[in-house]
């Protein structure tokens, strides 16, 4: 069973046997789509949308009689909002036909690699000797539990204070990435600082009320992060397999807008615009190609 299954709406679905037939049925009615990767293999994709750009993706290949064979499958959320312009690159897994995509993103200050869920068109583009040059990716995340913070009440002026930081730091931190020398001894000092800060003030006040929004690589696996995020917009979705209802939440997090999915019965709190979301999420894309 997938482990994010329950983020959009299956948490009924425990058994391999229950979680097997219902991926029989949707394939009944999902969108397929196949190429031929090989003279005598195909790569076939069925996604079945639960509710809007929100369902399961079921890939394996078709005999030469029509019939599909199932190989693995995963819940997806399609974000409509563009995350990043960063320079990006894609690489295959290494046990089957996945990919996972890697964003050189200034602003988290960390590389962010993302499960690739457009696979099926990069795999296509490849074939048919087109760009898979990236120009931009959407970002969205799968949660499995969660929580609602309240929000830090700050100023105008403290808000435009750091966003000149923030812009300044990331300035500093492209600098650093090309050999600057000035610029890394500035990121040391001022990292330096920070920890003096919030060592300072954590003795007295909770982590929570420092740090605004995160983002932590969590566990073992390279595309799941532990997140904290202000929320921009609430939209509720109903699976209308189960009628569990899913929250599609619009967050920002390190100025990086993208959109997390997660059960509401799994979800403390309220989540209301201004608020913030915290949770571990497993992180996907869908990437733009460059035309030319």
């Amino acid at each position: 069973m997938h482990r994010f299954l329950r983020s959009i709406g299956f948490g009924k679905y425990q058994g391999k046997k229950e979680i097997a037939r219902l991926l029989d049925e949707l394939a009944q009615t999902g969108l397929q789509q196949r190429i031929q990767i090989e003279p005598d293999a195909n790569l076939c994709e069925i996604r079945a949308e639960v509710a809007e750009g929100m369902g399961l993706a079921i890939v394996g290949e078709t005999d030469e009689k029509g019939n599909f064979h199932r190989e693995y499958y995963y819940p997806y959320l399609i974000g409509r909002d563009m995350s990043s312009q960063a320079d990006c690159s894609i690489q295959r897994h290494t046990e089957k036909e996945t990919y996972g995509g890697l964003l050189d993103e200034s602003r988290v200050g960390i590389s962010l690699i993302f499960y690739l869920d457009n696979a099926l068109e990069y795999r296509e583009r490849g074939l048919d000797h087109l760009s898979q040059q990236v120009t931009s990716v959407n970002l969205t995340g799968l949660a499995a539990e969660g929580k609602i913070l309240l929000p830090l009440h700050r100023t105008k002026k403290q808000l435009e204070r750091a966003k000149v930081a923030a812009k300044d730091r990331n300035s500093l931190v492209e600098a650093a990435r090309n050999g600057d020398e000035e610029a890394m001894e500035t990121l040391t000092m001022e990292d330096i600082d920070l920890y003096s800060q919030i060592s300072r003030r954590v003795m007295k006040e909770d982590i929570y009320s420092i740090v605004d929004s995160s983002f932590m690589p969590n566990g073992i696996e390279c595309d799941q992060y532990s997140i904290v995020g202000e929320i921009t917009k609430v939209e509720l979705l109903t699976n209308r397999v189960t009628e569990e209802q899913v929250y599609n939440l619009t967050l920002n997090c390190n100025d990086i807008i993208f959109h997390v999915g997660i059960s509401r019965a799994d979800l403390i709190g309220e989540p209301m615009p201004g608020r913030r979301f915290k949770g571990q999420i497993w992180m996907q894309g869908v990437v733009k190609f460059s035309e030319e």
